[in-house]
Formats: C-alpha cells, structure tokens, sequence
C-alpha cells in the first residue's frame, strides 16, 4: 500500500510514519541502467528533436540514455575506437546499445582513394566485429541494429562530385540495409530495417527528412515507434521495455502534491507527458 499521506498527516507523524511505508533501499543511492546509441550522423544528430531524445524522455528516471553518435564516419572509422568507447574492463557495462553504421559506408567510392566509401564485404565484416564486441561486454547486454534509412535523392542535388554524379543513392542505401539485415538475422541480433519501415509512408519523400539525408520530427517517430517494438517484444530479464521498468524514487509522497480530496497526494513519477502523446 503506497504513502498517501497528507502534509498535515506527515507533520503529526513524522519521519518515521514515512520510513515504515517505503523500503529502506529507497532512499539510498541507487543505479540506472544504460543505454548506448553508437553510430554516425543519424545517432549524433538524433537528439535534435529526434528518436534519440524522445528515447531520454521516455526512459527519465528508468535508465540512462548515454548519446556517442559521431557525424560522417563510417564503420572503419568505428572500429578505431570500439575498444574506448565500449571497454571490457569498464564497472558498469551497458544494458543496452543500439547500433548505426552504414549511411557513409555506402557512399559511391571516389577515386583518390579518400572518402567514407566502404566495400558492402568490409562494412559487413566491420559490423559483425561490432556486434562480437559488444555482446562479449557481459551477459546481460543486449544489442539492437538499425539498417540503413532511405534517402531522398530530391532533396540532395548539392550531393554530387567533380564530375557530376551523385556520391550516394538510395538504391545503393537498399543494398547496404539489406546486407545487414542479413548478418543480423544470421548471428541472431535484434535489427530494424529502416530502410523498409520509412518508406511505408506514401509521402515518405516529403516529411522523414530535414535535408534528404536526416531524419525530420515525422522519420524519427518512425524509428523511435520501432525500437520501442523490438524492446517491447523482446524477451529479455529484466525487461528492459520502458512501461515495465520500475521508475527510480517512484514511491508515494507526502511532499507530493494533495489530491482534491486534501487528504492524500498525487504521484506524478509515472504520468505521461505531454498526456495525449501515446507511445507504444
């Protein structure tokens, strides 16, 4: 039975009205579990009104959302610092990480050599190292995949080199998503295929990008509503869905604020907001 006591009730009774209501432990230091978004431009630019910051509203005081996303690189690029950023030795490793390398890699290749352009066999191999990485950090860290996002060709006519042509297409954003798709479902990882999911809106083209390339208000719904169904539909213990997780200092309250019968008070630790807004 949670603490409904009023401020009139708290002052009568006292601190230790309160320590026999809720246990102990809560009011000691406790520890969220995290989150690692790692990937390029889609992952640093994502909390720009996008899927990586509602992710940090969703998950408020049920874990912590820890943002490495690192514009234009590719996946060669990723595996120079895995080793930093994930280390095995690390205390406290992550609950979970979602992964997004692929955007860069499938740039078309340049001839000096230079460039993000990765070969679709090394991109697919940098990524199954990855994956190994990761899952090795401990038994209970869990892994998701995003696939490649579609591109709107339109919207990038600036997107081209010396001679004309465009440095990446949306087909060639298909093959990469697709390859990926693959290695996932073949080592057993959780993998959203953007590429798919985006395109299912028929105006996908007008509203899911900010520049042809990053995703606008309407493409991150898209994905934060699919990486919520992958976690919501895993089964993994603990569950790591954000409606199941327990909410950090989510006990009743007498420093709430009194219901409207001036009795009891009112825990806001699990309202939405904003309370029209329904998230899966």
């Amino acid at each position: 039975m949670g603490c409904r006591l009023s401020t009139f009730q708290f002052s009568l009774f006292g601190w230790g009205a309160i320590k026999k209501v809720l246990p102990l432990h809560s009011w000691g230091a406790t520890m969220r579990p995290k989150f690692v978004l790692f990937g390029s431009s889609i992952v640093q630019y994502s909390y720009y009104e996008g899927w990586g910051a509602t992710l940090s509203h969703l998950y408020a005081r049920k874990a912590d959302i820890v943002l490495r996303g690192y514009a234009a690189w590719n996946s060669r690029h990723a595996l120079q610092v895995l080793d930093r950023i994930f280390p095995k030795n690390a205390a406290e490793q992550p609950a979970l990480v979602i992964v997004y390398f692929g955007g860069n890699d499938s740039f078309r290749p340049h001839p000096s050599g230079l460039g993000p352009h990765v070969p679709l066999e090394e991109y697919i191999e940098n990524m199954r190292k990855i994956a190994i990485h990761i899952m090795s950090l401990s038994q209970k860290t869990r892994i998701i995949f995003l696939s490649n996002p579609p591109i709107n060709e339109a919207q990038m006519k600036h997107h081209i080199n010396e001679f004309g042509q465009p440095i990446r297409t949306n087909e060639d954003c298909g093959i990469y998503s697709d390859a990926c798709l693959d290695m996932c479902r073949e080592m057993n990882i959780k993998v959203i295929d953007m590429w798919s999911a985006i395109q299912k809106r028929d105006d996908w083209r007008d509203v899911c990008f900010i520049d042809g390339v990053h995703l606008s208000n309407e493409g991150s719904e898209i994905v934060t509503k699919e990486i919520l169904n992958v976690i919501k539909e895993a089964e993994w213990e603990p569950s790591l869905y954000w409606k199941l997780m327990p909410t950090e200092f989510g006990e009743d309250s007498p420093y709430d604020i009194v219901s409207l019968d001036g009795k009891t008070t009112v825990n806001y630790s699990n309202v939405p907001f904003p309370e029209d807004v329904d998230w899966p």
